[in-house]
């Protein structure tokens, strides 16, 4: 069969597919390749918030009834009857509990018994004693009697009043056969059953009652801290005579924020050589029932101690942490990002003081911290204004002191 026209020779198309090798070398050679920086990341810039705040010193402390007493029993018996359930709130003057009466009814009346033989005793010689003494002024007496009945006034005299205090001495036991609530407040659990003898060589405890309006809450504050107070009650005018003008507030370990108010009740007059710190005392309002500060209770406390104006604060999740300790990332003129080591104060509404480090100007990144590394450009956005968060947590105690500081902040001004 003759070849189709439309086909080339073997050696002319290898001809044609060296050409075209060729040229598409030489015009890929001819185009120039050039590298293309990729777009500085996006990153959400916000300057510190600016306001004035209050530095506190805080303290861990506990909790204490301002009364309790013990209700023991005073008198020897079984006791017969219990006026009260475990854990009520019972009134000033309430019955709680009554022990077996009748021995000491009958010690009672056994001495009014003794108290009236005296007295009868006592009235038959004043009036023998007044009949001689006649007598004899009449010289139809001898003195001797007159002296005998004299003493027999006296003996009796003095054995009415000792039979008058015999049976005031009785109806005393008696009347500890009723037991009633010295104070209105909370009762614990009875810690005798009806039946048992108390008061048998011992003050038996039967039960305590603990006042819960208001309350104590203790704590100690080191001498460091101590010296600070001082210094601002000096400057207040404030005085062991008026120690309530010190403001304090409390919270307890799942509260958020201080929500309890007080004030400062007692300072002791010394300080504890063994561990440096002197115990104060606040007194707190614990309206109730149910109340919600018990006897016992490990609480915070803080302590207004100084105002501090124009103070620098930043969210709190803008802040890094490496060796060197807290720090933030900062754009500065040049879109550059600046890792900034600062000192940090007290977290207040989920804001952090900034109290070194920082200034009222600068652009704090507080999203796409991750994308921000220091020394390379970003693009900053600014950050929308945000609603201030719950108050948080305060930070933890220092080793180094009892109380610290921390603020508390009001509003102020915006910086920039």
């Amino acid at each position: 069969m003759p070849r189709s026209n439309f086909h080339l020779p073997l050696e002319q198309t290898a001809i044609l597919i060296l050409m075209a090798l060729i040229f598409g070398v030489l015009s890929g050679c001819s185009e120039k390749n050039e590298y293309v920086e990729p777009p500085a990341p996006e990153v959400t810039v916000s300057k510190p918030q600016v306001k004035n705040v209050t530095d506190y010193l805080e303290f861990t402390g506990t909790t204490r009834a301002v009364t309790e007493i013990d209700i023991r029993a005073r008198v020897e018996g079984f006791l017969e009857s219990v006026h009260f359930q475990d854990g009520d709130f019972i009134k000033k003057g309430a019955l709680l509990f009554v022990i077996d009466p009748k021995p000491y009814k009958a010690a009672a009346e056994n001495a009014r018994g003794r108290l009236g033989r005296h007295q009868a005793q006592q009235e038959r010689a004043e009036k023998e004693y007044q009949r001689n003494l006649t007598l004899f002024k009449q010289n139809a007496a001898s003195e001797a009697n007159v002296v005998k009945w004299k003493s027999e006034v006296e003996e009796s005299k003095a054995a009415a009043v000792s039979a008058q205090a015999a049976l005031d001495k009785a109806l005393l036991d008696l009347g500890y056969c009723t037991i009633r609530s010295p104070i209105a407040g909370r009762i614990s659990r009875k810690r005798v059953d009806v039946g048992n003898l108390v008061g048998a060589g011992e003050k038996t405890l039967l039960t305590t009652i603990r006042q819960l309006m208001p309350i104590y809450a203790y704590f100690s504050i080191n001498e460091r801290d101590l010296l600070r107070v001082m210094k601002m009650a000096r400057e207040a005018g404030i005085t062991a005579d008026n120690p309530d003008k010190i403001t304090l507030e409390l919270a307890l370990a799942n509260e958020t924020g201080f929500p309890h108010k007080g004030h400062m009740d007692f300072a002791d007059s010394t300080v504890d050589p063994t561990t440096g710190t002197v115990e104060l005392r606040g007194i707190f309002p614990n309206s109730g029932p149910p109340f919600f500060l018990m006897p016992g209770m490990f609480v915070r406390v803080r302590m207004p101690i100084a105002e501090r104006e124009n103070a620098l604060l930043v969210t709190e999740r803008a802040l890094g942490l490496d060796q060197g300790g807290r720090y933030l990332l900062v754009v500065n003129n040049e879109n550059k990002v600046e890792q900034r080591h600062v000192k940090i104060g007290a977290l207040r509404d989920g804001m952090r003081v900034i109290e070194d480090g920082l200034k009222a100007e600068d652009s704090v990144v507080v999203k796409g911290i991750q994308r921000a590394i220091p020394g390379a450009k970003v693009t900053p956005k600014q950050a929308q204004a945000e609603k201030p968060a719950k108050e948080a947590e305060p930070a933890k105690e220092s080793p180094e002191s009892s109380g610290e500081t921390s603020t508390s902040s009001e509003p102020a001004q915006k910086a920039g």
